[in-house]
Order: C-alpha cells, then sequence, then structure tokens
C-alpha cells in the first residue's frame, strides 16, 4: 500500500475512534437529544431579546433576564441533590417538560399578541428553574450512558453540538423573529425540550444511586464535603470564579469598543462568530487530546482568554480580534471538556450532580458579578486598563493554580482502550 493509503487508513481509523462514542446507543440517543434542545436554546437569546423589546424597553428586559437567572441561581443545588437522589434520567425528563410548558405559553402569548412583560418574566424563571436541575442531572448521566474509555469523546461530543449551533443559532434566529416574529421562535424552543424528553424516554432505566438515608441539608453538605476533600477540585473551583468575574467583563466592554472604534455591532457580531468556530474546533481536539495529566494542560490553556481580552487593548482589526476569540474560546471549550472528564472520572458517581452544581453555581454567581463590576471599572480606571487588568487577573489565576500539587500531577483514571484503538495502533 502506497504512503498515501496507509495515511488515509490512519485517517479513517482515527475517526471511527473519535466517533466511536456515538456507536453506543445510550450516549446516542443522550447527543441527539441534546443537540436538538441547544439547536432550539440558540434561537432564545435573539427571540426573547426582541419580545421583551416590543413590549417595552431595556429595563424590562434586564428584569426578564434576571428573572431566569435568579432561580436558575438559587435553585441549582437542590437540582444537583435530586439528580443524585433521583434517576437523573427522570431528573431531566421533568425539567424538560417544566421548560417546554412554559416556552410553549410564552410562545402563544406572544403569537397571539397578548404578551405582558410579566408574563414572560414568569416564563422565563420556570425555564431557568427548569435548567437549575437539568444541568447537575445531565453532568452527571453522560457518564451512565457512555462505557468508561470513551467519556472524554462524549464529552468533546456533546461540546461541539452546543458550539456548533452557536455559530448559526443567532443568525438563523434574526432571520426566524424578523419573518415570523419572536413567538414562533420560541415555539420551536419548546418543540426542542419535547424532542429531548423522547430521546430520554428511550435510554434504558437505571436506578438511583443508593444514598445513605439523610437530610436535604446533610445530603447538600456531603457534595461540599466531596469538594472540600480534593484540593484539585476546590483550587479549580476558586480559579473558575475569580476567571469568570474577570472574563465578564469582555462581554460587557467588547460591544463598547466594537461600537466606539471598530464600527459597531457587524463588528461584534463578527467577533462572536470568530469565538463561536474557535469553540467548535476546540471541541473537535477534545476528540484527539488526551493528556496524562489534564489539568496541568487544562489550566494554561484558558490563558489564551486572556490574550484575546488584550487584543482590545487598544483594539486590533476586527479580523485579528476575531482569530484571537477564536484561539481563547477554543481553548475554553477544550479545557471544559478535560476538566468535566476528569470530574466524572474521580468523584464518586453517586455525588457526581451535587459535585456538578457547585461548579455551575460559580457561574451563575461569578459571571453576573462580573458583568455588574465591569462598567463601575471602565469608568475609573478607563476601558483599555480594565480589559489589561482582567486579562491579567485570567492568566494569572490559571498559571497560579498550578502551583498547587495536586493539580499538577493529577492523572488520568486507568479505564479500558477505546474500541479500535488496537486497529488504530496497527495502521
Amino acid at each position: 500500500m502506497s504512503a498515501a493509503g496507509t495515511a488515509v487508513s490512519v485517517d479513517a481509523v482515527r475517526v471511527r475512534t473519535a466517533l466511536g462514542a456515538l456507536t453506543e446507543r445510550p450516549f446516542r440517543l443522550l447527543w441527539l437529544g441534546q443537540t436538538l434542545s441547544a439547536a432550539g436554546d440558540a434561537v432564545v437569546g435573539v427571540a426573547i431579546a426582541f419580545a421583551v423589546l416590543e413590549l417595552g424597553d431595556a429595563r424590562d428586559l434586564g428584569f426578564v433576564m434576571a428573572c431566569y437567572m435568579l432561580p436558575r441561581a438559587l435553585l441549582t443545588l437542590a437540582g444537583g441533590v435530586w439528580a443524585d437522589r433521583l434517576p437523573r434520567r427522570l431528573v431531566m425528563i421533568a425539567a424538560d417538560l417544566v421548560r417546554a410548558i412554559a416556552q410553549a405559553t410564552a410562545a402563544i402569548l406572544l403569537i397571539g399578541g397578548s404578551a405582558e412583560t410579566w408574563q414572560l418574566a414568569v416564563t422565563s424563571a420556570l425555564v431557568g428553574a427548569g435548567s437549575a436541575f437539568f444541568g447537575p442531572a445531565s453532568s452527571g448521566l453522560v457518564p451512565e450512558t457512555i462505557s468508561a474509555g470513551r467519556l472524554q469523546d462524549a464529552n468533546a461530543l456533546m461540546s461541539i453540538s452546543r458550539s456548533g449551533v452557536d455559530v448559526f443559532g443567532p443568525l438563523l434566529a434574526g432571520v426566524l423573529v424578523a419573518v415570523a416574529g419572536p413567538g414562533w421562535a420560541l415555539a420551536i424552543d419548546a418543540a426542542s425540550y419535547l424532542a429531548s424528553v423522547a430521546f430520554l424516554a428511550l435510554l434504558p432505566r437505571t436506578a438511583a444511586p443508593a444514598l445513605p438515608h439523610q437530610s436535604f441539608v446533610a445530603q447538600l453538605v456531603h457534595g461540599f464535603r466531596e469538594v472540600r476533600s480534593r484540593t484539585w477540585l476546590w483550587s479549580g473551583f476558586l480559579v473558575f470564579c475569580v476567571g469568570n468575574t474577570a472574563m465578564a467583563a469582555a462581554f460587557v466592554l467588547g460591544p463598547v469598543v466594537a461600537k466606539a472604534e471598530l464600527g459597531g455591532a457587524a463588528a461584534w457580531g463578527l467577533i462572536l462568530t470568530g469565538g463561536a468556530i474557535g469553540g467548535t474546533v476546540g471541541s473537535a481536539l477534545a476528540l484527539r487530546v488526551r493528556p496524562a495529566r489534564p489539568l496541568r494542560v487544562s489550566f494554561p490553556l484558558v490563558c489564551l482568554v486572556g490574550l484575546y481580552m488584550l487584543a482590545f487593548v487598544p483594539p486590533l482589526p476586527v479580523g485579528a480580534i476575531m482569530l484571537a476569540a477564536a484561539g481563547g474560546f477554543g481553548a475554553i471549550a477544550l479545557a471544559n471538556t478535560l476538566w468535566d472528564t476528569t470530574v466524572q472520572e474521580q468523584v464518586p458517581r453517586e455525588a457526581l450532580s451535587r459535585v456538578f452544581a457547585y461548579d455551575w453555581l460559580i457561574s451563575f454567581v461569578c459571571m453576573p458579578l462580573g458583568y455588574v463590576l465591569a462598567g463601575p471599572l471602565a469608568d475609573g480606571l478607563g476601558t483599555s486598563t480594565t480589559f489589561a487588568g482582567c486579562a491579567a487577573v485570567v492568566i494569572g489565576s490559571n498559571l497560579l493554580v498550578l502551583l498547587v500539587p495536586s493539580v499538577r500531577s493529577l492523572r488520568r483514571a486507568p479505564v479500558p482502550r477505546p474500541e479500535h484503538a488496537s486497529a488504530l495502533e496497527a495502521a
């Protein structure tokens, strides 16, 4: 066989190996349902924004967004406890049904022309509450649907689908809202939740984790002890807290710089598109990148986000910032996949959703905090100085955490090699 033929053969085996997770029916069902749900969610941001602005002003939009975020933040820890108490599949089905009913109600009100801002606030709160239970359950369910050797591939494929819809979702949402109205976009999101329910219902039934009979508070405390007992885990959470607060500044101040110096909304849209494309590429790389010490790789990778922030100091041309955004968001996607896989491998299955609930809570608290602080900091220090300072915080925190011995030394859990691994080595 020629060298070219051998290369093609090796590449084909690698593709089969990387996509092998989809050959396992339970994960394939989960992935299909979550991909359709993510596609529906991708249109919501644009749809709900225009729906509220047709009824009120920016303050009303802020109120509706807060009504979504607040219950999601307040109920995430409860979601983690219940996802460890009950079969996670059933928790996700219940959460999806709540979200489907809420979005369908909002869609009917908007299409019928009778919607009011308070009604959209209520339906958004219900969607946020459902998401608070769905997120921890979903993160805990992935290892139950896939063989151990393909866990990282499964996480990477889930990330690819989320990142992929982020590339085209906002554009399609804009067209849909302009042509049919925001109500129909929310109707599509409601249908996507029902599609998720249908696929989840086909998953094999699994028993709930065998937890000791404890009160809700005791089980919540037990989840915290699982975090506290692992230095690498709570150290990572501290980095996420600091880094997410700093990274939030880019989402607030980026549009400001784009409007003042880069040509306006079109430039910001291109930058976000570059980031979404980078996220998809980073997720795809997670199918191939398997470091023996994953945290030693994942934390330094996130430093690329700091370089993306520095691209605004002073602002580079839009094309250059797009490339920086692609690198930064691609790094986040790859790092997140390595982190999720590590947590799923190292934390006992019966406590997994509670641990992920603490992880999710950090984002729900720290990102809004960063949104609030960005404006006053920019007013006091200047936009460029704020960008530079936030970049330094991101880079510094993700490098300093490497001083923690368990972060540097933690190795991947020993797992069976994925199917076709021997064929790949032979090729």
